[in-house]
């Protein structure tokens, strides 16, 4: 008469039948006021009266079998139930879910108005986990379902093993579980629970994602080559892990079709150059680690470059093997590898070399440099003029010696006056120009008289004019 809404009294009146213990009235009067979800693969428990109605029917657990409700009931539950502990998952369910008719009605109320994932939750609760993985596989539930429902409480409560164990159960080769797993496998890597990951990735056979895993491992965090060389046995699993890889791939060629569906691929190319570039890598490490042990490391870089970087990180590994070993010579033999493999731009590295050398003021190193440079065999005819070129921006600071000998070194004419003209030497770039050819040699005079000129030189400018 009133024309409120009867939901709330008849929910109430349920809640009174279900306390009286009159279950299939309790039925009756819910089904006038729950309704089912309309999405049931929604990320909650549904409605709050659903959960109020599982909630109370799980404090209760009434032990009332359903075959055989006697006064020893009780009694033969408890034994059921101690004596499946031991026994398989759905054995356990058997005895706690299937005879009791309290979890029944919970299930009939989930089933009729509850989510799929307060269906997975309730199995879940109740240790029936391959009930909750079977459901939602029945269901087709989305990941985040899976992530919810089952994944989360399973690491949460220490068994990921048993949840292992399961899906290998159901399916040996994984690929229905293919979507859940990768699902999980991004969650944990947004959670940066990278330990739980690899624990994953190597369960999944998913042996190039676990090798980038083991990657992470071996980077994250080190301050020096030191720590590094403390970290190397990941380096080791990296290796293993490819090995193994290259084996599954080399084992399955042969047959129709590569049953990996949601495992990373890799072609064998790739996957031999990255086993090279771990075998660089440890190299690196060993050698950069007896430098910073030894006391001859002089960098001070607060990054710390690796060859799992960029090609500019990979550039910065072999300046730095170059620039730490007791002398030049003693790092170029593994920084000109670590250019050749990654065909990196070797007259960049060493012109960056020799500028840090510069500024550690070991302007004799820089020859050895490019003597080095010279003797690998690959170096272009200028590449030493270059790199001597490219490091007399800072000429300022390079001793008259020191600056003289490093422009004589230079092979090139051309290029010698070109340095001499950047240091201001111009009675020296005077002095080469007039050797070249007639030609040439009025165009350089003339190009060294106007500098001259403009800086305020009067002899070298006098000497200019009467010459040409």
């Amino acid at each position: 008469k009133s024309g409120l809404d009867p939901g709330g009294a008849w929910h109430a009146w349920g809640m009174a039948c279900l306390k009286a213990g009159n279950l299939n009235s309790a039925r009756e009067k819910f089904n006038r006021c729950l309704k089912p979800p309309m999405d049931l693969n929604q990320l909650n428990h549904g409605s709050r009266l659903v959960q109020d109605v599982i909630q109370y029917l799980e404090s209760t657990v009434k032990p009332v079998l359903i075959a055989d409700d006697d006064y020893f009931a009780t009694l033969r539950e408890l034994e059921a139930t101690v004596r499946t502990r031991n026994l398989s998952l759905e054995m356990m369910c058997e005895g706690k879910i299937q005879h009791n008719s309290y979890y029944q009605e919970c299930l009939f109320y989930l089933h009729s108005y509850g989510t799929n994932l307060a269906i997975i939750s309730f199995y879940m609760r109740h240790d029936c986990m391959r009930e909750a993985l079977l459901h939602l596989l029945n269901k087709e539930s989305p990941s985040e379902v899976f992530i919810e429902g089952i994944f989360i409480p399973s690491y949460e409560s220490g068994k990921l093993h048993m949840l292992e164990n399961l899906l290998e159960t159901i399916d040996p080769g994984l690929e229905s579980w293919g979507v859940y797993l990768i699902a999980a496998c991004k969650y944990l890597q947004r959670k940066n629970y990278y330990h739980i990951l690899y624990e994953l990735q190597q369960f999944m056979k998913d042996h190039v994602r676990a090798a980038m895993t083991c990657i992470r491992f071996f980077t994250h965090g080190a301050k020096s080559y030191t720590e590094l060389g403390g970290k190397q046995t990941w380096l080791l699993k990296i290796k293993d892990h490819l090995k193994v890889y290259l084996q599954e791939v080399s084992r399955s060629s042969g047959r129709k079709k590569m049953a990996f569906t949601f495992r990373k691929k890799m072609s064998a190319t790739d996957v031999s150059r990255h086993i090279n570039t771990v075998d660089l890598q440890m190299e690196v490490t060993k050698f950069l680690h007896q430098c910073e042990s030894s006391g001859t490391s002089q960098m001070t870089d607060s990054s710390l470059p690796t060859l799992f970087g960029n090609n500019n990180m990979k550039m910065d590994v072999a300046c730095k093997v170059i620039l730490e070993g007791k002398n030049i010579e003693e790092g170029f033999g593994i920084a000109f590898r670590v250019l050749q493999d990654f065909q990196l731009e070797a007259t960049e590295v060493y012109s960056k070399v020799a500028k840090q050398l510069v500024k550690q003021q070991k302007y004799s190193e820089i020859r050895q440099l490019l003597k080095c440079v010279n003797e690998s065999g690959v170096a272009a005819k200028n590449d030493g003029d270059n790199i001597i070129l490219n490091c007399l921006n800072e000429f300022r600071n390079i001793p008259a010696e020191d600056l003289d000998n490093l422009i004589q070194d230079m092979d090139s004419d051309e290029n010698k006056i070109q340095a001499y003209m950047m240091c201001n030497k111009l009675r020296s770039a005077y002095l080469v120009s007039v050797r070249q050819e007639k030609a040439r040699a009025m165009q350089l005079v003339q190009h060294v008289r106007q500098l001259a000129e403009s800086s305020g030189d009067d002899v070298v400018k006098a000497i200019c004019a009467q010459w040409l």
